[in-house]
């Protein structure tokens, strides 16, 4: 690319992420999907997942004085080039640094794990024989599982729970 290139945000039309950066690469633009690991619930399975960062959204770099950056509006799986006014909206360099170095050797960012509670929060149950129960935050056996203690039938019983299974109160 000659001149001043920009990083620019495209949305793109659900679930296409991918499709619209593989059109968008054909064409010779560079471009960044920032991805992470996600588990998922589905049919008492818990699976690993590919998922976009910011989902219907990705970032593409563009000189806006040598490439034909209009095509983007028309490329399969975006919705639109986010702009203000007329022009596309620049996103600042340190940004899309600052995500490309959270990325781990396979490219995905690396999210914070384990739950962010204290011993003593009020935390609600999400799903299971419990779901909707309140208790109170105990702590964690692994970053996976959490500890609750459930008031039930007049006593305190703690439980362990996916950490995925809790949420605030």
């Amino acid at each position: 690319m000659t001149g001043l290139s920009n990083w620019y945000v495209v949305q793109t039309h659900p679930n296409a992420e991918a499709k619209a950066a593989s059109h968008l690469e054909r064409q010779g633009f560079s471009v960044y999907l920032p991805r992470y690991l996600k588990r998922r619930r589905h049919a008492r399975k818990i699976q690993t997942v590919q998922a976009a960062l910011f989902p219907r959204y990705l970032f593409v770099n563009i000189d806006l004085q040598s490439q034909r950056w209009r095509s983007i509006q028309s490329t399969i799986g975006v919705s639109r080039l986010v702009t203000n006014g007329d022009a596309p909206a620049a996103v600042p360099a340190p940004i899309i640094s600052a995500l490309k170095d959270r990325e781990d050797e396979c490219g995905f960012i690396a999210m914070a794990q384990g739950p962010s509670f204290s011993p003593g929060d009020k935390i609600r149950i999400l799903g299971g024989a419990f779901a909707e129960a309140f208790g109170l935050f105990e702590g964690t056996s692994d970053r996976d599982r959490v500890a609750i203690l459930l008031d039930l039938l007049g006593r305190k019983v703690r439980i362990m729970l996916g950490a995925d299974m809790v949420a605030a109160a």
